[in-house]
């Protein structure tokens, strides 16, 4: 007998029986690859959409039953690379083995030099709620520099395009560029609002081994901005969106009222997710799996019927409590005792009593004996603090 079916026999819902109620799709196309850029993706490879296509569904089809979602998110590389029939065949698919609980979010990440009214009407028409642009920047200096194939009118162009398809948007800006400056940073965080977005998020750029930057500054082509400069950038970013009306709800990240993405707090709060594609992360069932990162390995293994799944494993339950609660901390509402130790199993002080103890002496994180969550000066540092907390 089927899932589905047992659960119809049960009476009892996908939920009870403890299934996610999450998902993510990994859609590898790109244009080109930005050189700062270390996700799985393929550039220049439009050869490989057919075949990609046909093995995504072989792989959802493993599910063996629809799992209905109340988050679903496409990311990559470019989801909106696809375009016209590709597009719709895309969503078709995903939709077919992940069907959409009603007032479910549905997002999917653009560029924004490749959202046109088709684009718009296509994600629309297929039940998508968010679209999240990968703006990166106002400037278009910074934008070349980024080796962004979009300009500032195109961020604006897409966002008005999407908002009167009904669709919320989300602005993804980086700030720490080679060679930036605070007040060109700050230019950014002016401009980012004048746009109505629901949701911004910030980062900062960070050059990672593999990736042409990286390179680059090995070479002394690229020199990093001064840490103290980057800490003043990130502190205009929380000013300047919190007086523009956007609540500061994770560390890096902005949101409307009653807009926040859905999606990655069901990361956030440990929450369990089904994942395909190339280099697709998935949790399911307590166990933890990563797919093949390069897309030609992903398509041979799914195409010849084998697993796809590089990496396994599954946490002990003290790791997997460390795990969120480090998680948990990145949201600024930080983490209450009652929540932790219902959801992990743990008591919060039998696993992190002394460098909890550090951390509010230090003034990075503050105790009320029924939350602990970062101060602001821990949200400057936060990345410092979280290696004592998952360490046993």
């Amino acid at each position: 007998m089927g899932v589905v079916a047992m659960q119809k026999a049960e009476g009892r819902t996908q939920q009870e029986l403890g299934f996610p109620r999450s998902a993510y799709i990994h859609v590898p196309f790109c244009r080109h690859r930005c050189g700062y850029c270390n996700f799985t993706l393929v550039a220049g490879r439009d050869d490989l959409i057919e075949p990609f296509l046909a093995a995504l569904e072989t792989e959802l089809s493993w599910l063996g039953e629809p799992r209905e979602v109340d988050t679903l998110f496409l990311g990559g590389g470019t989801p909106t690379h696809l375009r016209g029939k590709q597009l719709e065949r895309l969503l078709t698919i995903v939709l077919r083995w992940h069907p959409l609980a009603k007032g479910s979010e549905c997002s999917v990440e653009a560029n924004p030099a490749n959202v046109d009214s088709e684009t718009v009407g296509i994600l629309g028409g297929h039940g998508v709620t968010r679209i999240s642009l990968g703006a990166q920047s106002f400037q278009l200096e910074k934008l070349k520099l980024l080796e962004r194939d979009h300009g500032p009118d195109d961020i604006a162009r897409a966002t008005d395009l999407a908002r009167g398809r009904g669709l919320d948007v989300s602005l993804d800006l980086i700030f720490g560029a080679p060679g930036e400056t605070l007040a060109g940073w700050q230019n950014d965080l002016q401009m980012g609002p004048r746009l109505s977005p629901d949701h911004v998020s910030t980062y900062g750029l960070t050059l990672e081994k593999g990736t042409s930057f990286w390179n680059r500054l090995q070479h002394g082509e690229l020199l990093k901005i001064d840490e103290e400069v980057e800490r003043q950038m990130y502190e205009a970013a929380i000013d300047r969106l919190t007086a523009a009306g956007f609540e500061h709800y994770e560390v890096s990240n902005f949101a409307r009222p009653a807009k926040r993405c859905r999606h990655n707090e069901v990361y956030w709060t440990g929450g369990e997710y089904y994942a395909a594609g190339p280099g697709a992360a998935r949790h399911v069932g307590g166990v933890r799996e990563t797919n093949h990162r390069s897309v030609t390995k992903w398509l041979d293994c799914v195409s010849g019927v084998r697993s796809p799944v590089a990496e396994r494993e599954s946490l002990p339950p003290e790791e997997k409590a460390r795990e969120l609660l480090v998680f948990g901390l990145r949201r600024l509402e930080g983490v209450d005792r009652h929540w932790f130790a219902a959801r992990s199993g743990f008591e919060l002080d039998d696993l992190v009593a002394p460098p909890i103890r550090k951390f509010v002496a230090a003034g990075l994180l503050s105790d009320d004996r029924q939350r602990v969550k970062l101060t602001r000066e821990g949200l400057f540092v936060s990345d410092s603090i979280w290696p004592e907390l998952l360490l046993r």
